[in-house]
C-alpha cells in the first residue's frame, strides 16, 4: 500500500512541476541525489530515482579555486542546451552545483537541478522530452525529464567523463574521458555502453559528430590535435589533425569538408580541409576565443571570445569578420566561452554568461536583444 501512495505522489508532483515548468512561474529545486528530496517551491516533492550502487557521494570542501572542484580533471568549462523545440535552456558551469533550466518563450529561470559537482556537458534529445548531462567528479552521465525535472537514468562512465556528442536519431552517445584518454559509445536506447574507443590525449568538452553521422572530431587538450575517428570503420581508425594553438572548441559544416577551430593562444579561428586536415586559413577574433559554434544554416561562425567579453561573428562564405557583439542596453555578454545554441532558423543565438544567465543574440544585427533567467 504504501508503494502505491508513493507512485501516486510522483505522478501528481511530476504533473504539478511541470505545468509550473510551462508557466514560468515559480522556482523549482529538484535534486540529482537519491533517496527524496524535497523542494522549496510550494510543498511540492520531486521523486528522483535511488540509483543504489550507481548513486556516487563525492565531497567537495570550499575549494579554494574553481577547478579544485574535480579530483580527476584540472579544467572548468561551461555547457548550454536549447531543447529542438525552443521551449527550455538548461545550463550550468563545471564549478556549480546545480543545473538551471529557463523556460525561453518567458525568459523565466524554472528550475534548479541541485546535486552535482563538475556537471560538464549537457545534450537534449531530437524529441525535446528530456536531456543528459555529464559530471566528470561523480563520473556519471544522467538522463532528466522534463516532466518534473527529475533524473530518469543514471549510467556510470569513470570519473574523468567530460564532453558529449549525440547521433541524429538520439539511439547513440559518444563520452569523452579526460582522464582515461577515451570516448565510450552508450547505446542510449538501453542505457549500456557498447563499445570504447582509446588513443586520446585528455580529450575535454570539444567532441563534434559529422552530420552523416559516421565520422566523430574529438579534440585533445593534452596535444592541441583533434582526433578524426572514423566510425565506419571495424576498428575505429583515427587520424589527427594538428597546428593548433590552445584547443579550446570545434565545429564541423554539413557538408563535413570544414572545421572550425577556436585557438585561445592566437585569438583566431582556424578553418580546416578535413579530408587533407590543412589549415585553410585563419580569422582574427576577440581576446581568448573558446568558442567556435555554427549556425544551422552553416553561414555564420560565433567566437565565444571570453576574455574581451565579446562575440565575433564570421562569414563562413568567405572568412571574413562580419562584425562584433558587445554588451548593449538590453544586457551584457560575461565570459562567453563554448556554451553557444542557435535558433533552428539561425536567426537568434543563445550564450551562456559566467552567472548562468542567458544572453539572447540577434544574429543578423549582431545585438544582445535580452538576458534570460535573470
Amino acid at each position: 500500500m504504501k508503494r502505491l501512495r508513493t507512485t501516486r505522489r510522483t505522478m501528481i508532483a511530476t504533473t504539478a512541476l511541470a505545468a509550473l515548468a510551462l508557466s514560468g512561474a515559480a522556482v523549482t529545486t529538484a535534486s540529482a541525489d537519491a533517496p527524496e528530496k524535497k523542494s522549496s517551491s510550494k510543498g511540492f516533492t520531486t521523486t528522483v530515482v535511488d540509483f543504489g550502487a550507481y548513486t556516487s557521494k563525492v565531497e567537495v570542501a570550499d575549494p579554494k579555486e574553481p577547478e579544485d572542484r574535480d579530483p580527476t580533471v584540472d579544467a572548468t568549462n561551461n555547457t548550454l542546451a536549447v531543447s529542438p523545440n525552443e521551449q527550455f535552456a538548461v545550463a550550468t558551469n563545471s564549478y556549480s552545483d546545480h543545473l538551471v533550466v529557463i523556460h525561453v518563450p518567458s525568459g523565466k529561470k524554472v528550475a534548479e537541478i541541485k546535486g552535482y559537482v563538475s556537471p560538464r556537458n549537457i545534450l537534449f534529445a531530437p524529441n525535446s522530452k528530456s536531456f543528459t548531462v555529464s559530471d566528470s567528479a561523480r563520473g556519471v552521465v544522467d538522463r532528466i525529464s522534463v516532466f518534473g525535472f527529475r533524473v530518469t537514468q543514471r549510467l556510470p562512465l569513470g570519473a574523468g567523463v567530460f564532453g558529449t556528442a549525440q547521433s541524429a536519431d538520439g539511439k547513440r552517445l559518444y563520452a569523452n574521458n579526460a582522464a582515461a584518454d577515451t570516448v565510450t559509445v552508450v547505446d542510449l536506447a538501453n542505457n549500456r555502453p557498447v563499445d570504447v574507443i582509446t588513443g586520446f590525449h585528455e580529450p575535454r568538452q570539444g567532441t563534434k559528430l559529422s552530420h552523416s553521422g559516421d565520422t566523430l572530431y574529438v579534440t585533445n587538450y593534452g596535444t592541441g590535435e583533434v582526433s578524426v575517428v572514423d566510425l565506419k570503420s571495424k576498428d575505429h581508425k583515427v587520424r589527427q589533425i594538428g597546428g593548433f594553438h590552445g584547443l579550446r572548441a570545434v565545429s564541423v559544416n554539413r557538408a563535413g569538408d570544414r572545421l572550425y577551430a577556436a585557438n585561445s593562444e592566437t585569438n583566431e579561428i582556424s578553418v580546416v580541409d578535413t579530408a587533407s586536415g590543412k589549415t585553410l586559413t585563419t580569422v582574427h577574433v576577440g581576446d581568448k576565443p573558446y568558442g567556435a559554434a555554427l549556425s544551422p544554416d552553416g553561414s555564420v561562425l560565433l567566437s565565444g571570445d571570453m576574455k574581451s567579453n565579446t562575440l565575433t561573428a564570421v562569414d563562413t562564405a568567405d572568412n571574413s569578420v562580419i562584425g562584433t557583439v558587445k554588451s548593449g542596453p538590453k544586457g551584457a555578454l560575461k565570459g562567453p566561452r563554448q556554451a553557444i545554441s542557435f535558433s533552428a532558423d539561425s536567426k537568434t543565438a543563445w550564450v551562456l554568461n559566467d552567472d548562468l544567465t542567458v544572453a539572447k543574440v540577434d544574429v543578423e544585427n549582431l545585438k544582445v536583444t535580452d538576458i534570460l533567467g535573470d
